[in-house]
């Protein structure tokens, strides 16, 4: 009879998620409690998730790192294992973390997050191991308030887990670009209202420095096309960050 572990909620925050949602729910299954904070979706997110036996909340959107720490304080146990919609746990991630919470050896947990883009697992780049703190005592970790690039924030040591979390997003290209551009733009407000500042030397070595760093020291170029064009996005979206900086300094 193997030993009993700390109880365990997953918390998912969902926006028209519906399409991606069945296959993360099932791949969460083995917790003990699934909560779902959904910010209005008009798709059937709410009722899908509900099917599933997950315990739905409706919450306006707060921002990520908010919108994620009220999921987080909504659940019912301590060990908290937190999840996007499009993103599922593996069969070998799911026996560390069963495996983990027998007796944890700390009170936060990260793993490899493998991402699928343009149809491929990138296993190199900036794509992986992509290292995400996901799993976590609430009472010694926190996510942070920001509104886009969020994190958990501990003090507590920080033990990695074996097994992958699959990204498998269903999103096109186009509508990555656009998620893309959203994104920077909230970067560029929050680094501007930390104090940070851009310049031409930020603007134009930025790009490079990032594709030096993930193309050829982390040999991103090992995922063929798809990992070049990931890349080349990323370059890009660090010439808009710093661009938009810029601009907002001007006005």
């Amino acid at each position: 009879m193997s030993a009993p572990r700390q109880p365990l909620s997953v918390a998912i925050i969902t926006l028209n998620a519906a399409a991606q949602l069945t296959d993360c729910l099932a791949s969460a299954a083995f917790a003990d409690e699934i909560v779902v904070v959904d910010s209005g979706s008009s798709d059937g997110t709410a009722e899908l998730a509900a099917s599933f036996g997950a315990r739905v909340i409706q919450q306006d959107w707060l921002g990520f790192g908010r919108q994620k720490q009220f999921a987080v304080e909504a659940a019912s146990h301590d060990w908290v294992l937190c999840l996007d919609a499009d993103e599922r746990v593996s069969p070998a991630l799911r026996a560390s973390i069963e495996n983990a919470l027998v007796a944890p050896s700390t009170a936060a947990f990260r793993f490899a997050r493998c991402n699928r883009f343009l149809g491929r697992y990138l296993k190199f780049g900036e794509g992986y191991p992509d290292w995400s703190l996901r799993l976590f005592d609430r009472r010694q970790a926190h996510w942070s308030n920001d509104t886009v690039h969020e994190k958990v924030v501990t003090s507590t040591a920080v033990a990695t887990l074996a097994g992958d979390l699959l990204h498998d997003s269903a999103e096109t290209l186009a509508a990555y670009l656009s998620k893309q551009n959203r994104y920077t733009s909230l970067a560029a407000d929050m680094a501007l209202a930390a104090g940070k500042r851009s310049s031409f030397a930020r603007i134009a070595i930025s790009p490079l420095v990032r594709f030096i760093k993930f193309y050829l020291i982390r040999q991103g170029f090992r995922d063929g096309l798809p990992g070049l064009i990931h890349i080349a996005i990323g370059c890009f979206n660090s010439f808009c960050k710093y661009a938009k900086i810029l601009e907002r300094q001007q006005r």
